[in-house]
C-alpha cells in the first residue's frame, strides 16, 4: 500500500478520532474567549447584569438569567461537537 493511501485510509482516521475531543474542547473554549464574543456578548451581558443588579439588589435572579444566556451561546457548540465525534466513531 502506498504511503499516501495508508495515510488517507488508516493513519488519518485514527488520528482524527483520537484528537477530535481535544480539538472540539479547544474550539468551544476559543469561542467563549474570542474577542468578538467577549467584547460584544459577555461584556454586554455582565455590564447589563451589573447595573440592574446593583439598583434592585436582585443579584441571584439577574445572575441566573446571564448564566442561562451564556449557556445558550455555548451549549449548541458542544452538541455539534458530540454529534461529530459520534459520527467519526461510527466509521470504524
Amino acid at each position: 500500500m502506498p504511503r499516501s493511501v495508508a495515510l488517507r485510509r488508516v493513519i488519518f482516521p485514527q488520528a482524527l478520532r483520537i484528537s477530535l475531543p481535544a480539538v472540539t474542547n479547544d474550539f468551544i473554549a476559543l469561542f467563549k474567549d474570542s474577542s468578538i464574543v467577549s467584547v460584544i456578548a459577555m461584556v454586554e451581558l455582565t455590564k447589563t447584569y451589573g447595573i440592574p443588579a446593583a439598583t434592585t439588589l436582585r443579584y441571584f435572579e439577574l445572575g441566573l438569567i446571564v448564566a442561562v444566556l451564556y449557556f445558550g451561546m455555548s451549549y449548541p457548540l458542544s452538541i455539534l461537537a458530540r454529534k461529530l465525534e459520534r459520527k467519526l466513531i461510527g466509521q470504524s
